[in-house]
């Protein structure tokens, strides 16, 4: 078989900001690579980036964080299938040992099941160090496989895996249960700051983000998601870092939230699907190595740390980029204009 020569792709890439963050594992300002072929993006961000360090800096917090593995096991009937997710479930330290086997990063958190007909869905929940979890979570379910047909002879093996992760799919679940790291952003413009910098006011982007991301979004049928253009800031962000990029997919869904306070604008980005490590496959290449270390995401901390400060990173860039855009976007021809100015 003959071997194929790799080649380069070369992305455009630019860093934004400084973006100014807040928070309990964050408090800093950085500059923020951005690859994209879409050049309009990088003032929009930057533009973001700008308003909010003026208003105070991007609130971070890490709601939650995992990586899910579902497969998928066939009983002889309902029945036998509901007994034995109940009694899987009540070993969870007898799992763990096995998963430690595979990786000493990795670690059982939790089970989530679906029985339909005689299928047993098992979703299995890990803590991955600061990796994004991809292969970890499939080599532990590798593992585990062998000794649940061991335990549980009544049981057939179906698949390693079996959609319920829900891995890069656009899914209701991975909202409700987690997948991936779980980041809410929050800012607080002042209304000055909104006129001057922005041109438009907190009670114009409130009145978008309704009729445009919730209603909008709700009448195309969207999944668990509100939001003008996540994936874009997204892509961006991952091709810059050396992230998986078909995880936009399920990354991009996420809610926007406005209000006005006091006159003042509070505007918020939730992420809850952000799948990205700071070690792992796609990194060790030069430059993606250099923009980790940029961001903070190289230092010796504890497992899963540098991961998550990666998460808040890319979260805080998402709400600089809807912010821009919602600002533009309530001005009649301020959106058009600025991609022709800039891309032509």
């Amino acid at each position: 078989m003959k071997s194929h020569k790799i080649t380069v792709a070369p992305i455009p890439m630019r860093n934004v900001g400084p973006v100014k963050v807040i928070g309990d594992e964050v408090d800093a300002e950085v500059m923020v690579p951005l690859a994209t072929y879409e050049s309009p993006l990088w003032p929009s961000v930057g533009r973001g980036a700008r308003v909010t360090k003026l208003a105070g800096g991007i609130r971070a917090t890490v709601i939650d964080d995992r990586m899910s593995r579902s497969i998928l096991l066939e009983a002889e009937h309902a029945g036998e299938a509901l007994q034995a997710v109940a009694s899987l479930k009540a070993r969870l330290d007898d799992l763990n040992e096995v998963v430690a086997q595979s990786s000493r990063f990795a670690k059982l958190i939790g089970i989530n099941s679906q029985v339909v007909a005689n299928l047993i869905y098992l979703r299995l929940e890990f803590s991955t160090g600061d990796a994004s979890g991809h292969n970890m979570v499939t080599n532990a379910a590798d593992r585990l496989f062998p000794w649940i047909l061991e335990q549980y002879p009544q049981l057939k093996y179906v698949s390693i895996s079996a959609n319920y992760c829900s891995d890069k799919k656009a899914t209701a679940v991975n909202g409700i249960l987690g997948r991936g790291k779980y980041v809410v952003t929050e800012v607080t413009i002042p209304r000055a700051l909104c006129l001057r910098r922005l041109s438009t006011t907190p009670e114009k982007i409130v009145e978008l983000n309704i009729k445009k991301n919730l209603i909008g979004t709700l009448l195309a049928g969207g999944v668990r998601s509100a939001n003008a253009h996540y994936a874009n800031m997204l892509l961006a962000f991952y091709l810059a870092t050396g992230q998986d990029a078909a995880n936009i997919v399920e990354g991009s869904q996420g809610i926007v939230h406005a209000e006005v306070r006091n006159g003042d604008l509070y505007f918020s980005a939730t992420l809850p699907n952000l799948i990205m490590g700071s070690v792992g496959n796609g990194k060790g290449i030069d430059f993606v190595e250099q923009n980790l270390a940029l961001l903070g995401c190289k230092e010796e901390r504890e497992p899963g740390a540098n991961a998550r400060r990666l998460a808040i990173w890319c979260a805080a860039t998402v709400l600089c980029g809807e912010l821009s855009l919602m600002a533009a976007q309530t001005n009649p021809g301020e959106l058009m204009q600025s991609h022709l100015s800039m891309e032509r």
